[in-house]
């Protein structure tokens, strides 16, 4: 199965979290002595009501080897995640919705244009990091704190391989 890589927008993305980019700012104004124009509240970072607390920290991704194959998924039920490249590359993003273990005819793929992050809602079941440039940092803001908050599940085969991304595009 070859899943079809679709490009990112905020309404796309929705049913898995926000976007991350100054389009979709929920305000904007200058600062600064106007000199610097803040793109205020991008995206919401849920840290759950158990103690947890919001983290910073930063992610270098490699490439994975071609044809990108998509056998686990991931999901944090305490806490969502989010993913802001710093070097203005793009990445793919893989996701499904609902609950349950994700059957691969439910995962969606997106592209980032390089200018937007993905916030992941919290327990979304998503893909880590897929980069396609060497070195490829990202800032993630997500939540450090009591509880297990990573669920793993392997995706079955389809016809006896696993799902591949579309990617490069075909």
């Amino acid at each position: 199965m070859k899943l079809k890589v679709e490009p990112l927008t905020p309404a796309a993305f929705a049913p898995f979290g926000e976007v991350i980019s100054t389009a979709t700012a929920r305000d904007e104004y200058k600062i600064n002595l106007g000199t610097t124009t803040r793109f205020h509240d991008i995206s919401r970072v849920d840290v759950g009501d158990d103690g947890g607390t919001p983290i910073i920290s930063i992610f270098r991704g490699t490439p994975r080897p071609m044809p990108i194959e998509i056998r686990m998924m991931e999901r944090h039920p305490l806490g969502s995640q989010a993913f802001m490249p710093l070097s203005g590359q793009q990445f793919l993003i893989v996701v499904a919705e609902g609950t349950e273990a994700p059957a691969p005819e439910k995962l969606r793929a997106f592209i980032s244009d390089g200018s937007q992050g993905v916030t992941y809602a919290k327990n979304v079941w998503h893909h880590p990091l897929l980069v396609l440039e060497p070195k490829s940092d990202f800032l993630i803001v997500d939540r450090s704190g009591p509880g297990n908050n990573l669920n793993e599940v392997d995706l079955p085969m389809v016809n006896g391989a696993p799902v591949t991304l579309g990617w490069p595009r075909t």
